[in-house]
C-alpha cells in the first residue's frame, strides 16, 4: 500500500487526534470504498460553520457518546465531506483548511483554488 497523499502532492499529515477524526478515526482524512461521504477535508471548524451544518441534519456540535463523538466546538479539526465543505463554501461559510491533510480525493470535488482560497496560514 502506497503512502497516502495530500492536495499538494505531500505525504498526507494528521488532522486532529482530539478529538479523533477521519473515516477510519484514526486522525486522517484518508478514505476507502465504504466512505459514501469522502470525508477528505481537513477543516477547522467555525461557530458558523457548525451552525450551517446543522442546519442541513448534520449536527457536528452535539456530543453521541453512544459513538464514542464528543461534539465539536469552534477551533476544532475534523475530516468533512467534501460536499458539505463546498455547500459552506456556496453559503459563504467554509471553514478554514489544512492543505496538508486534506486528501487529493476533495479535488473531485471542489477546486484546488478554492481549497487555497481557505487555507489556515499556520497549519
Amino acid at each position: 500500500m502506497t503512502e497516502a497523499r495530500n492536495v499538494l502532492g505531500g505525504n498526507l499529515e494528521i488532522c486532529c487526534s482530539s478529538p479523533m477524526t477521519g473515516y477510519y478515526r484514526d486522525g486522517f482524512c484518508r478514505t476507502g470504498g465504504m466512505d459514501f461521504g469522502s470525508h477528505v477535508v481537513c477543516s477547522q471548524v467555525t461557530a458558523e460553520f457548525l451552525e450551517f451544518t446543522k442546519s442541513q441534519g448534520n449536527d457536528l456540535s452535539s456530543p453521541m457518546p453512544e459513538y464514542q463523538f464528543p461534539g465539536l466546538k469552534p477551533g476544532d479539526r475534523w475530516c468533512l465531506c467534501a460536499e458539505r465543505w463546498k455547500e459552506a463554501l456556496e453559503a459563504g461559510v467554509a471553514p478554514p483548511v489544512v492543505l496538508s491533510a486534506t486528501h487529493p480525493r476533495a479535488l473531485e470535488v471542489v477546486s484546488l483554488d478554492d481549497l487555497k482560497k481557505h487555507a489556515l496560514t499556520s497549519s
